[in-house]
């Protein structure tokens, strides 16, 4: 089971020859992949964010599993961002959501999540 953050999915929907590489084995392989709510907003809240990518971020999300921020969820985020004061608080969420669900992180910025104890990350 795989995670992914929010970078994962917008190198993936801009073609990024890495990110593709990376999670179109995972697609084919028929691998359960989640995202956080907080990473549907992540993807959604950019100012710039066009028509065209609006598209491509709603037929990409077809695909994956989209999990809520349950209480469950936001307790374990919460004792990560007391464990580790830089890390942020979206972070904080998609990390437990991993946690939550025994998946691996799948990530660009291995280095926001290299230090969490129990988190499983796959680099893109």
């Amino acid at each position: 089971m795989y995670v992914l953050d929010t970078n994962a999915i917008i190198y993936y929907t801009d073609d990024e020859p890495a990110a593709v590489a990376a999670l179109e084995p995972l697609f084919a392989a028929n691998h359960p992949i989640y995202i956080s709510t907080l990473t549907e907003l992540e993807l959604f809240s950019h100012a710039s964010l066009t028509e065209e990518e609006t598209i491509r971020l709603e037929t990409f999300l077809e695909a994956v599993h989209i999990l809520p921020l349950t209480s469950q969820i936001a307790r374990i985020a919460g004792d990560l961002r007391r464990a580790h004061a830089s890390l942020k608080a979206f972070d904080s969420g998609i990390a437990a959501t991993a946690l939550f669900t025994h998946s691996h992180l799948v990530t660009r910025n291995r280095r926001d999540f290299h230090d969490i104890d129990g988190l499983a990350l796959l680099a893109l």
